[in-house]
C-alpha cells in the first residue's frame, strides 16, 4: 500500500490541503476500478437484514489485507474497526451494507443473483465508499498523520432500522466524539453532496390495528357491528384526525399498506386489519403518536362499536444534523471537490435508523450525488430498476477522507 507524507491540518488555502487533494487523486488512480468492482461485486450478491454474511467477509477480507483488524458484530454480520492512534479524538463514518427484499430488474452485467434481494437503495455504494475512505486513512495512518482516530462502521440492516442499535448495544459507539455518514441521491447530479443542518430524514414507525365484532348478515347489519364499515372509519378518519392534532409543520402523517377483512360478499367478518406507517418530520411529533393514535382509534372504533388493538412499533426518530457536522462537511466538499460542491437539500419523510447514532453523538447525514449529469430519466430509490453513476464512489471518497480529517484536525469538537 502506498505511504504519504504527513498531512497539515486540511485547509484549501495551506500547502496540506492542496497535498491531500492530490494524495486522494494519486489514491483513486490507483483504486478507483478496484472499488468499482467491489461495489458490482455487492451489487450482484444482495443480502438483506441481518443475513449480510458473504458482504460482511468481503469487508473483512479487504480491512485484513490492508493490515487491520475488524472487529464482527455479536449477530454474525456488520462490524467495526479503528485505525490511528487512540490518544486524540474519534471520528466514525458509517456505511449500510444490507440490500432491499426485491427483485433487480436492471440490465446489466452485477444485476442481483440472489432472488429476491436488490441493492436497490445504494447501500453497496456507501459501503464502497467507506471502505475506499478507510484504505486512504489507513495509509495517513500508517505516515503518522492521523492526530487521532478513525472508525469504519459497517453496519447491517438499517433497511428494518435495527442495524445501528445492534452496533450501539456491542460498543460500536463507545468513545466516538463524531460520526458521519453519505445517503444516495439520484436527484443531486455526480459531483455535488446534499447538505442541510438539522432534520434531514423523518421518522418512520409502523402499526399494525386489529378490529374485532360479533360477525354476522349482510341483509341484518343493525342487529351486529358493521366491522367492515367501522374498519373503513378508522383508516380514513385517523390520518384526517392526526393532522389535526399536531402543529402542521411536523407533516405527521398515517398512511396504510395494506387492509384486509372478509372472505364473503354477504357475511359480515368477525376480524378486520390494516397496517401502515405513521411518519414525521419533527422529533417532539415522533414522540407524541403513539399515545396519540391509541386515543384517535379508542374514540373512533367505540363510536362504531368495534374492538380495536393496536400494535404500535418504533422504527427511527428524525435524523437531525448538528451543525458543526455540517460545516466540517461543507469545509470538506468545498476542498476537495470545489466550489458549488456542496448544495441545499430538503428534509425527506423516509426514514434512516443513522438518527440513532446522532440521538447519542453529533454528527451529520449528507446526501451523495448519484445521477448522470444531464440524464432525462430519474430513477428514485427503493425500485428494481435503480442504478448509480459510479463515479460518485470516487467522490464519496474523497469527500468521507477529507471530513475525517477536518474534524480530527478539528479536535472533532
Amino acid at each position: 500500500m502506498a505511504t504519504s507524507s504527513k498531512l497539515a491540518p486540511p485547509d484549501a488555502a495551506s500547502p496540506g490541503g492542496n497535498d491531500l487533494a492530490g494524495q486522494l487523486a494519486e489514491f483513486l488512480r490507483e483504486r478507483g476500478d478496484e472499488l468499482i468492482e467491489f461495489r458490482r461485486d455487492v451489487h450482484a450478491h444482495p443480502e438483506i437484514a441481518f443475513s449480510e454474511h458473504r458482504t460482511t467477509e468481503k469487508i473483512a477480507e479487504r480491512l485484513t489485507d490492508a493490515g487491520l483488524t475488524p472487529r464482527l458484530l455479536s449477530r454474525g454480520t456488520g462490524m467495526w474497526v479503528d485505525l490511528g492512534r487512540d490518544d486524540g479524538p474519534t471520528v466514525a463514518l458509517r456505511a449500510d451494507i444490507d440490500a432491499l427484499p426485491m427483485e433487480d430488474e436492471k440490465d446489466v452485467s452485477y444485476r442481483s443473483t440472489n432472488p429476491g434481494a436488490c441493492h436497490a437503495c445504494g447501500h453497496d455504494v456507501h459501503t464502497a465508499v467507506v471502505l475506499g475512505a478507510g484504505l486512504f486513512l489507513a495509509t495517513q495512518a500508517d505516515a503518522g498523520a492521523l492526530p487521532g482516530r478513525v472508525r469504519l462502521i459497517f453496519q447491517p440492516a438499517e433497511e428494518v432500522a435495527g442495524g445501528a442499535l445492534e452496533v450501539m448495544r456491542d460498543g460500536g459507539l463507545n468513545g466516538v466524539d463524531r460520526i458521519f455518514a453519505l445517503h444516495c441521491d439520484p436527484r443531486i447530479d455526480v459531483g455535488h453532496v446534499g447538505l442541510r443542518t438539522g432534520p434531514i430524514t423523518g421518522s418512520c414507525d409502523s402499526l399494525r390495528i386489529r378490529v374485532a365484532g360479533p360477525g354476522g348478515h349482510t341483509a341484518r347489519p343493525h342487529l351486529t357491528v358493521d366491522l367492515v364499515y367501522a374498519l373503513s372509519k378508522i383508516i380514513t378518519e385517523l390520518p384526517a384526525a392526526l393532522s389535526r392534532r399536531v402543529d402542521p409543520r411536523s407533516s405527521l402523517s398515517l398512511v396504510w399498506g395494506q387492509v384486509s377483512a372478509g372472505s364473503a360478499f354477504n357475511t359480515i367478518p368477525d376480524v378486520g386489519m390494516a397496517q401502515g406507517t405513521v411518519r414525521s418530520l419533527d422529533e417532539d411529533a415522533w414522540h407524541q403518536a403513539p399515545d396519540l393514535v391509541k386515543s384517535l382509534l379508542d374514540s373512533v372504533a367505540g363510536a362504531y362499536g368495534v374492538d380495536a388493538e393496536l400494535d404500535y412499533r418504533r422504527g427511527t426518530p428524525p435524523t437531525v444534523n448538528e451543525a458543526t457536522s455540517i460545516q466540517m462537511l461543507h469545509d470538506a466538499v468545498t476542498q476537495i471537490v470545489g466550489e458549488g460542491g456542496a448544495v441545499p437539500t430538503p428534509q425527506s419523510l423516509g426514514g434512516e435508523d443513522f438518527s440513532w447514532y446522532v440521538e447519542s453523538v453529533p454528527g451529520a447525514l449528507a446526501r451523495l450525488g448519484t445521477r448522470a449529469p444531464g440524464a432525462i430519466d430519474e430513477v428514485d430509490i427503493h425500485r428494481p430498476e435503480f442504478d448509480v453513476d459510479e463515479r460518485a464512489i470516487g467522490v464519496g471518497v474523497k469527500v468521507m477522507a477529507t471530513t475525517a480529517l477536518t474534524a480530527l484536525w478539528g479536535g472533532a469538537r
